[in-house]
């Protein structure tokens, strides 16, 4: 939380002075500002201060980082950049703590409104530090259903759209806000139903997954595994609506299906 504190800091300051700002590309549509490696710097500092033989897994200094032994911290300082450069108050600070790759505890603040979403294993998931659960609707056509663009990789663009179209009409809605920790965070309160996306990186997920897990939902890849802190497609929500959009978006697989967590009642 002390971190994510830090790096928000930074990230409003930023907004204040976005004109100002210089925008480099990573790849197509995906950017990265002073800002981004300012607020991974701060997040690193105080992880330092407090835990001098961690290391963190960040977006900006540290993605091909592959040893998960003792204790790491997952950091993306900045989820939604495109939204932070374009005004669009929807960007998060995104912190997860893991322990020889077991994700114990993680953090997703949204910065634009101050939402705070935390949790630990097994003891639960909090928005603002009241509990939370995930939605009950269990009704395709009142559920509102997350989801985000394959921006990055072209390729997988008409695999998408093959599965788009059903789920517009069988759901109440479909929105993308640009954000996949906050997209899990809203699973993880009840905003969204369910959730999927094709890829995501270990930092857009790992804060976001302890949250789902710990609110009463299920998070799985897209053949129905449980879903690792890594380089993978996901896909989330309430026990009964991530069954129904697994369905619809995944793939086949031999993978053993995930429990609920214990914060979902029917």
């Amino acid at each position: 939380m002390a971190a994510a504190a830090r790096a928000a800091e930074i990230i409003r300051h930023g907004a204040a002075n976005r004109g100002a700002l210089h925008w480099e590309n990573k790849s197509a549509s995906d950017f990265v500002s002073e800002v981004d490696r300012n607020a991974e710097q701060a997040i690193n500092e105080v992880v330092a201060s407090r835990h001098a033989d961690a290391r963190v897994l960040g977006e900006e200094f540290s993605p091909a980082m592959t040893d998960r032994t003792g204790l790491v911290f997952v950091a993306d300082p900045l989820d939604g950049t495109t939204n932070f450069l374009h005004g669009f108050p929807w960007y998060a600070v995104s912190i997860a703590a893991l322990v020889d790759d077991e994700t114990l505890a993680g953090v997703v603040l949204n910065v634009a409104n101050g939402d705070l979403f935390s949790a630990t294993a097994g003891g639960g998931a909090r928005m603002g530090g009241q509990p939370i659960s995930v939605s009950p609707i269990t009704e395709p056509t009142r559920a509102l259903i997350g989801t985000g663009f394959p921006f990055k990789d072209g390729s997988r663009v008409d695999e998408y759209l093959r599965v788009l179209p059903r789920i517009m009409v069988e759901t109440a809605g479909i929105r993308r806000p640009g954000a996949a920790a906050l997209d899990l965070a809203d699973v993880a309160c009840g905003r969204f139903e369910a959730f999927w996306e094709l890829t995501l990186a270990p930092w857009d997920i790992a804060a976001g997954m302890l949250l789902v897990r710990e609110a009463g939902g299920i998070v799985t890849d897209l053949s129905g595994a449980p879903a690792k802190v890594g380089h993978t497609g996901l896909v989330a929500g309430n026990p009964t609506m991530h069954a129904w959009l697994l369905e619809r978006v995944g793939t086949p697989s031999g993978g053993r299906p995930e429990a609920p967590g214990p914060g979902f009642t029917e």
